[in-house]
C-alpha cells in the first residue's frame, strides 16, 4: 500500500510536470520576474525567484497571465502569521484551478517575514493557486522532518500595505463557509500585473 501511495505521487508530479509543457512560459529567460498585485488596500511589489522555486513560479504566472486572480479575495488574515489569498471571489466562491503542483519546499528559501508561499492541503502536492505572505519568520512553515510550505519570492515594496491588511478585523467564525481568521472587510486583489523584464 505504501509504494502505491509512492507511485500514485510520483504519477501526479509527471503529470503537473507534463501540464507545464503545454503552455508558454512568461518571461522564460527571466531567472527574477516581478509581479505588482493591485489590492483594494494599495500596490505590492513582489519578486519571483524561478531559480529555487521553477515549477511554483511558472504555475502562479500562469494564473496571472489568464488574469485569474483579478477580483479574488484575501479570505485569511492571521496578525504575525498570514496573509492568505488567490483562491476565492468576492462570494466566496472557489475560482477554477490548474491542478496540483510538486512541492518545492525543500528548494533553500524559508518562510521568513516579507516572503510569499504557496498555501496547501495535508498533501504536500495539493498546492494550486492559493498563496500567502509570511507576516513573521515561520519557522514551522519550513521542511524538516514533513515537507513545508513551498517559498517562491519576496516582497520589494509595499510592506506597509501588506501590515495594514493584517490588521484588519476577523470573525472567529465566518457563519456561510465555517471558516476562522476571515476579514469582516475582505481585502480584494483587484489585478495582478507582470512587470516589464529590465
Amino acid at each position: 500500500m505504501g509504494l502505491t501511495r509512492y507511485f500514485c505521487m510520483g504519477a501526479i508530479a509527471v503529470l503537473s510536470l507534463l501540464s507545464f509543457s503545454t503552455h508558454a512560459k512568461v518571461q522564460p529567460d527571466n531567472p527574477f520576474p516581478k509581479v505588482k498585485l493591485v489590492t483594494t488596500q494599495g500596490e505590492i511589489v513582489v519578486e519571483l525567484n524561478r531559480l529555487r522555486a521553477p515549477l511554483t513560479v511558472d504555475n502562479f504566472l500562469q494564473y496571472v497571465q489568464a488574469g485569474s486572480y483579478n477580483g479574488t479575495i484575501f479570505h485569511r488574515i492571521v496578525p504575525g502569521f498570514v496573509v492568505q489569498g488567490g483562491g476565492y471571489d468576492a462570494q466566496f466562491s472557489p475560482r477554477d484551478d490548474f491542478g496540483p503542483i510538486p512541492n518545492e519546499s525543500g528548494n533553500g528559501l524559508k518562510n521568513v517575514y516579507g516572503t510569499i508561499a504557496m498555501a496547501r492541503e495535508n498533501d504536500p502536492h495539493s498546492a494550486t493557486r492559493q498563496f500567502f505572505f509570511n507576516m513573521n519568520d515561520n519557522e514551522s512553515l519550513d521542511p524538516g522532518s514533513r515537507w513545508g510550505y513551498t517559498v517562491f519570492g519576496w516582497v520589494v515594496s509595499g510592506e506597509a500595505v501588506l501590515e495594514e491588511m493584517a490588521s484588519l478585523s476577523t470573525a472567529p467564525f465566518h457563519q456561510p463557509t465555517g471558516w476562522e481568521d476571515v476579514p469582516l472587510e475582505p481585502p480584494v486583489l483587484e489585478k495582478i500585473e507582470i512587470l516589464p523584464q529590465p
